[in-house]
């Protein structure tokens, strides 16, 4: 899924942060801690993390991870937000595909800058890019405003099981 419009420059958007896929490197840079700040997120080793990352590295561009970084910051806190976009290969629609938008976090102290909307106006660009016919995503009543800020609109509701 290459981009066609590239993440605008920092000064364009008045601050150093970039928004690029993950690295194996990421882990140093505070992005499981990051995680932990949405759900629960067990430190993993290095070497548990480099073959996660090799697993879903494996998947291509059906499944992105998205960070946004600002390499001016500490180096334990240079992750600043994620997202996830995984494409879901469907029989409906002809063989259509569809994007699920998981796991997005701003690090509580980066807030109400604007990292999550462009993470995931990123991600949604992404999904266009790679033929979604739709972007779907699951949240709490409390964040409806805001993915209503990034263009989602509520529709059905979610069930789950959990084990």
């Amino acid at each position: 899924m290459a981009s066609t419009s590239p993440e605008p420059a920092a000064t364009e958007t008045g601050d150093s942060v970039k928004i690029r896929r993950l690295e194996v490197a990421d882990r140093e840079r505070g992005f499981l801690s990051l995680l932990s700040q949405l759900s629960s997120c067990p430190d993993l080793t290095e070497s548990e993390f480099a073959a996660c990352f090799a697993d879903l590295a494996a998947l291509g561009d059906d499944h992105v991870i998205l960070v946004a970084e600002d390499p001016a910051a500490a180096p334990e806190r240079r992750i600043l937000s994620t997202g996830c976009l995984f494409v879901e290969r469907k029989f409906l629609r002809g063989g259509g595909k569809v994007g699920h938008v998981e796991d997005v976090v701003v690090d509580a102290a980066a807030r109400g800058r604007g990292l999550g909307l462009r993470v995931v106006r990123r991600l949604v660009e992404m999904a266009k890019e790679a033929g979604c016919y739709k972007v779907i995503l699951d949240c709490t009543p409390e964040l409806r405003a805001y993915y209503a800020k990034c263009g989602f609109v509520e529709k059905g509701v979610q069930m789950a099981v959990y084990f």
